[in-house]
């Protein structure tokens, strides 16, 4: 009976697993921001997960892009599961129409909940909290924690002034050339949620700061 069970604990996990790489997490803004672009790139995102049996990880809110997303995603009968803290629910900012919300205890809690979920992280235009959570998605990829791909959709040039910035920080040899690239951009959806599900990030072991003989 014993070994029964292991091999189905196994399935379950190999199952698990399975499913997790065909799930994208997006980071988006909870406002629909100033271009109707930004909405269209939002709904044009989630009905692509939806037609390639993708399924979204997102944050769980009913406002904004987020919401878009998330809509869209159900109307094309895809599957979402929204994580979010309980205080964001106390605000009645939950989606109530998810079949798979999860509520967490912290910020903290949802980030990892959704990281581990999620096979690769897709951001959209968004403020603080789009920018940070996707950030820290990508230093655990450098510090080696995942091995998932994050990329961003730089709609109307959104997110061109970041980019710049990474550019900037490898020219200024506080950033790696190799771990610049765990950073995809692309303007068209498509090609962006492909390359999210069939790469894979290079992990570099060694630091900048390092002596050097």
């Amino acid at each position: 009976q014993a070994p029964h069970n292991t091999e189905r604990q196994r399935q379950s996990q190999a199952s698990g697993q399975l499913k997790a790489m065909r799930r994208i997490c997006v980071f988006c803004g909870s406002s629909f921001g100033a271009r109707p672009e930004y909405r269209e790139a939002a709904a044009q995102v989630g009905a692509l997960l939806a037609r390639k049996g993708v399924g979204l990880v997102y944050g769980g809110s009913n406002v904004g892009l987020m919401s878009v997303v998330a809509d869209t995603v159900l109307a094309g009968g895809g599957d979402v599961i929204g994580v979010i803290p309980d205080a964001l629910v106390a605000k009645e900012v939950a989606h109530s129409g998810l079949a798979d919300l999860r509520v967490v205890g912290s910020m903290h809690e949802r980030k990892a909940l959704m990281a581990e979920l999620s096979s690769a992280f897709l951001a959209l235009p968004g403020g603080f909290g789009t920018i940070e959570e996707f950030i820290e998605a990508v230093t655990w990829s450098q510090l080696g924690l995942h091995r998932k791909q994050c990329g961003l959709l730089n709609v109307c040039g959104y997110y061109d002034h970041l980019l710049a910035l990474l550019d900037h920080a490898v020219e200024e040899q506080l950033l790696r050339p190799e771990n610049r690239t765990l950073v995809l951009a692309e303007t068209d959806a498509e090609t962006l949620i492909d390359k999210l599900l069939s790469h894979r990030p290079p992990y570099v072991e060694k630091w900048i700061g390092r002596a050097q003989s």
